[in-house]
């Protein structure tokens, strides 16, 4: 049985990790690559930095700070933020990078998801959706949750698979930061259509939460900030949970 990755996720903004509610509210949550070799200490399986003010300031993602995290952890990491071509990947990759995610830029031209996919192979293509309930549909966001856009969660979830993403990572804005539990009911339908894996982001409050979108869902991972940034529950800690609970998860 593969086991469920739990995934820390560090928000970037003038380089310095920040956590907020909702998307907004920011607080400074600390040094990104001095957290980064805290998580990689303590066990966790990967690691995602995103630059949440990229898209919206015309910036690309520090090629530097990617450097520096690469030179200080032994673990796979992800980074989104600002990338919006083929070139943008290639230098994040060349400097250490695992993965890439992109999410505007997807949006707006979903050719993109195929150039990557064909260039550097699915494996290393992230797809995250920023998606809120509205009107009784799950609608796409872009501009860092800032601008709602026509497409609805599930059927580009779908599409974004079929162009040769090899991986979605679902953050749900109602629930980002409330601490009040994983959007379950979405990730669950997302999990069920798709073949690639799902990592499920946004609302983690306290290990149940994980367990039960573990359970409940057929998500392949969980992501989460705040609650480990501001030390309100451990890595081992939430993995020794989740084994007492014969939820499949790797033991440092």
């Amino acid at each position: 049985m593969l086991k469920k990755r739990i995934i820390p996720c560090l928000d970037i903004k003038d380089g310095r990790t920040v956590k907020g509610v909702n998307f907004v509210g920011l607080r400074d949550a600390g040094d990104p690559v001095e957290l980064a070799k805290v998580y990689a200490e303590q066990g966790a399986d990967e690691l995602v930095f995103l630059d949440i003010t990229a898209t919206v300031e015309k910036r690309k993602t520090l090629v530097a700070l990617v450097d520096q995290i690469a030179k200080h952890i032994n673990l796979p990491f992800t980074v989104g933020g600002g990338i919006s071509s083929v070139e943008d990947v290639r230098a994040l990759l060349a400097a250490g990078a695992d993965k890439v995610t992109i999410n505007s830029a997807a949006v707006r031209n979903p050719d993109l998801i195929n150039q990557l996919a064909y260039e550097f192979g699915s494996q290393c293509v992230v797809v995250a959706v920023d998606s809120r309930f509205i009107d009784g549909k799950h609608v796409v966001h872009v501009d860092g949750g800032r601008t709602p856009t026509e497409k609805e969660t599930l059927s580009w979830a779908k599409e974004l698979e079929e162009r040769g993403a090899g991986e979605l990572l679902l953050t749900s804005m109602d629930h980002d930061g409330t601490k009040a539990g994983f959007a379950d009911e979405l990730n669950r339908q997302l999990a069920e259509l798709l073949t690639i894996p799902v990592v499920a982001s946004g609302g983690a409050g306290n290990q149940e939460h994980f367990k039960e979108v573990f359970e409940n869902t057929g998500v392949d991972a969980a992501l989460a900030a705040g609650i480990f940034h501001f030390k309100e529950l451990s890595i081992p800690e939430l993995k020794q949970y989740l084994h007492d609970n014969k939820i499949a998860v790797r033991i440092v």
